[in-house]
C-alpha cells in the first residue's frame, strides 16, 4: 500500500537485585523466602514504575488512557457552495430480456431453486422506481498513548535526553485517503529500563506447577513409595514424589514477562489510527423492496465532492437528501471534531434503480425485484424451490 508521510500542521536508574528467590541445586528444591513465594504473582507493573513524562501525564499502562484531543485546526471553515444541479439524464427502465436474464441467473445461483419458473414464467407487468441514497465520508487522525514494556536486550534507552515531542508533533505515516490504517510509535526520548516487576530482576519465577517445590506426588504409589504391601514403587524408586515435569525439577520457570533477561524497556507508546467514518441515508420508496436489500448495491454516481471540510449540499431537486446532508455533517463534526483530526470528507449522491416484475407461473401470479447497476434479484415468493438433507 502507498504511504504519504503527514507531518504536523502544528508545529533511570536501575533496581537492585532480589534475594527472595534462589534457584535449587542438583537434586534439591528451590527456596523461595517473602513476597517472590505469593502466588499472586503481579499482572501489572506498579504505577511507580513509570517516570512523569511532560505532555504524557495521562497516560497509564495497559491503555486506557483517552484520546489525545487534536491541535485546532488553521485551514478556515468553508464557505457554502451551490450544490449539484438536476442531472439532464435519467435511468433507463431495463429491458424484459435484462429482467429475465438477471432472474434466471438469480434461480441458477440456488442449490435448491429450479429455473424453470425464471426461464419459462410470463412477464405480465414492469414498474420502474428510482431512489436515492447519499453517503458522508470523515477520514480522521485519532492518537492514543499507553505505556508498554518489552524484554531489555540492549535497546536504545533515551529517556530525559531531551523533551519528548508532543503526541501531535510525531510524523507519522498514514494510508491513502479513507483507507482505514493503524500504526504503533515508539515515542522517542520516554525509554528506560526497570527491573522486572514480576520476577523482582530474578529473571525466573516459581512453578505454579509445582508450587515452586520441583516436585509433586508421585500419581502411581500416591506418595507413600510402595506398591502392593512392600513393594518399592518403581515410578519414583521409592521417592514418594516426581520431578515436576513443567520446570524438570528446579523449582522455577523463566520468567514470561522479561523472558529471563531480568529487566524490561519502558517506553511510552503512541497509537496512531486512521479511520474512515461514514453514514448512509436513503430516501424513501413505495416499491415494497425492503430497504436492507440496497445496502449491497451500487447506482448511477449524480455528485460527488470532496474537501477538508464539507458544506451541507444545497440546490437538490429532492429535498430530503438536503436535510439529510445538513444532519449528517452536524454530527459528523459534533462526533469526531473534538477527538480526531478531520483530514478529508467527501460525501455523494448515488441514483438507485428498482424494478419490479410481475409474472405469472403454472397460473399462479408472482412478483420479484431487479435493482441497482448489478441487476440484483430479490425474489421472497419464488414458487419452485425444494428442501434439501444431508442424511
Amino acid at each position: 500500500m502507498e504511504k504519504t508521510p503527514i507531518l504536523s500542521d502544528y508545529g533511570s536508574s536501575y533496581g537492585t537485585a532480589n534475594t527472595a528467590y534462589v534457584p535449587s541445586t542438583a537434586g534439591g528444591t528451590a527456596m523461595i523466602t517473602g513476597s517472590a513465594a505469593d502466588s499472586g504473582a503481579p499482572s501489572a507493573p506498579p504505577a511507580s514504575m513509570f517516570d512523569s513524562v511532560p505532555g504524557y501525564e495521562g497516560t497509564v499502562s495497559g491503555g486506557g488512557g483517552g484520546y489525545l484531543p487534536p491541535p485546532v485546526p488553521t485551514l478556515p471553515m468553508p464557505v457554502p457552495e451551490h450544490g449539484p444541479v438536476e442531472a439532464s439524464w435519467n435511468i433507463p427502465s431495463i429491458t424484459e430480456d435484462t429482467a429475465r436474464d438477471a432472474f434466471v441467473s438469480y434461480a441458477s445461483s440456488k442449490c435448491c431453486y429450479s429455473t424453470d419458473p425464471a426461464r419459462d414464467g410470463v412477464i405480465t407487468n414492469m414498474e420502474a422506481f428510482n431512489t436515492y441514497r447519499y453517503r458522508l465520508e470523515t477520514f480522521t487522525e485519532t492518537r492514543s498513548t499507553e505505556w508498554k514494556q518489552e524484554p531489555y536486550i540492549d535497546q536504545v534507552v533515551d529517556a530525559f535526553i531531551q523533551p519528548a515531542p508532543g503526541p501531535w508533533e510525531i510524523a507519522a505515516q498514514a494510508p491513502n485517503l479513507f483507507q482505514d490504517y493503524t500504526q504503533n510509535i515508539r515515542v522517542p526520548y520516554t525509554s528506560s529500563v526497570k527491573n522486572c516487576h514480576v520476577c523482582l530482576g530474578m529473571g525466573r519465577t516459581p512453578c505454579k506447577e509445582c508450587s515452586g517445590c520441583g516436585s509433586k506426588v508421585c500419581w502411581l504409589c500416591n506418595g507413600s513409595g510402595f506398591r502392593h504391601g512392600n513393594d518399592r514403587c518403581t515410578h519414583c524408586n521409592g521417592r514418594g514424589r516426581d520431578n515436576c515435569f513443567r520446570c524438570k525439577g528446579q523449582g522455577s520457570c523463566e520468567c514470561d514477562t522479561c523472558h529471563g533477561k531480568r529487566q524490561l524497556l519502558v517506553f511510552i507508546n503512541l497509537k496512531v489510527q486512521w479511520t474512515n467514518n461514514n453514514d448512509d441515508y436513503l430516501v424513501e420508496q413505495s416499491s415494497g423492496l425492503k430497504s436492507d436489500n440496497l445496502c449491497k448495491v451500487t447506482g448511477r454516481e449524480m455528485f460527488k465532492d470532496s474537501q477538508y471540510q464539507l458544506y451541507p449540499v444545497m440546490g437538490f431537486p429532492n429535498h430530503a437528501i438536503v436535510q439529510a446532508s445538513e444532519r449528517l455533517i452536524r454530527e459528523h463534526q459534533s462526533r469526531y471534531f473534538q477527538t480526531s483530526r478531520i483530514l478529508q470528507q467527501r460525501h455523494t449522491i448515488e441514483l438507485i434503480p428498482i424494478t419490479r416484475v410481475s409474472y405469472t407461473w403454472k397460473e399462479k401470479s408472482y412478483m420479484y425485484f431487479v435493482y441497482g447497476t448489478e441487476s440484483s434479484v430479490n425474489a421472497d415468493n419464488y414458487p419452485a424451490t425444494c428442501c434439501c438433507s444431508v442424511m
